[in-house]
């Protein structure tokens, strides 16, 4: 597979072109990291949306995975968009690259300041775990503490952290693991479904009244709960009981919800924590990325997540 340096403007065009979809010269790059994404002027028609796959991110069984949840939502009259298939298919290599085209889909950041907008929130995640847990994924990564903690810090620790802070980071990893291990004793695990697994408020769209989900890209199987904590905070202040009110109340128009998965809130924060750190060390020789993280790797940066891990570690006491 092609490193996206070699994405250039023409690459993408003929691309697009050799799927079987005349382009007419115009494109927009949008707003996304991990892939490269292009809105895409078509002759004659709407424009498309196009999303070239970082190379060896995912293997193409986890790429059509991810699609085939995708499709399985937007049957299910859920407001998602799902991969277009072309002469019956929604994975397209071309060239090196492993291509996704999209219906282009507008809308805004819904503000979820408000009881009902929570609410419609709650029934939509309810629906798509209704849909999800219907079938396991076969390809698709899980949320669990050895892949979003275990390995992720070990490789922290010997590859990344400056060695001075080395120590201290060492001493809260082993901290938060033992009090995953004596919660673990207490309580099991929460029960896997698939999930969009990355839920927070950049990951949806407002349009017409209606909440949207976006970008399935890193959809696993996990405890449900992942695909709702972000929008509700932890659970010990009256703001966040509130929300946790809000998003449970239209949840449960759809779906029972398993009230103990709010004691592994914390735990899943930190997991999301070490997993996303763990990300940000890994892309460090993509050529744009000091320009996406300018301040990664200095002293104000690894103070920073220090101090989150620590918080953690007073939070699960």
């Amino acid at each position: 597979m092609r490193p996206f340096s070699e994405l250039l403007a023409d690459n993408i065009l003929d691309a697009i072109d050799a799927i079987g979809l005349p382009t007419d010269g115009r494109m927009i790059a949008l707003n996304s990291y991990e892939n490269r994404v292009y809105q895409i002027g078509i002759e004659d028609s709407q424009p498309i949306v196009a999303k070239f796959y970082r190379p060896e991110r995912w293997s193409d069984e986890q790429i059509l995975e991810e699609h085939q949840f995708s499709q399985e939502l937007f049957e299910a009259e859920l407001p998602v968009v799902a991969p277009m298939a072309i002469d019956g298919e929604t994975l397209h290599h071309i060239d090196g690259w492993r291509i996704a085209l999209f219906e282009r889909k507008g809308g805004r950041s819904p503000d979820l300041g408000r009881r009902d907008d929570l609410q419609m929130l709650g029934r939509l995640m309810a629906r798509m775990h209704l849909v999800a847990e219907r079938h396991t994924f076969q390809h698709r990564p899980v949320v669990d503490i050895e892949s979003y903690f275990e390995i992720p810090t070990s490789r922290l620790i010997a590859e990344h952290i400056p060695a001075h802070l080395c120590p201290q980071f060492e001493t809260a990893f082993d901290t938060l693991r033992q009090q995953f291990n004596d919660k673990l004793t207490q309580s099991k695990w929460p029960q896997s479904i698939r999930l969009h697994a990355d839920a927070h408020p950049g990951n949806l769209l407002e349009r017409d009244g209606e909440i949207h989900m976006v970008d399935l890209d890193d959809c696993r199987s996990g405890p449900a709960v992942q695909d709702l904590f972000l929008f509700a905070g932890g659970h010990d202040d009256t703001e966040s009981r509130a929300a946790w009110d809000a998003i449970l109340d239209g949840y449960y128009e759809f779906r029972d919800f398993d009230y103990g998965e709010l004691q592994w809130v914390e735990v899943l924060r930190t997991l999301r924590y070490s997993h996303y750190l763990g990300w940000l060390a890994s892309r460090q020789a993509d050529p744009t990325f000091i320009t996406a993280f300018p301040d990664y790797d200095t002293e104000p940066f690894w103070q920073r997540w220090l101090g989150l891990f620590n918080e953690q570690c007073l939070k699960l006491s």
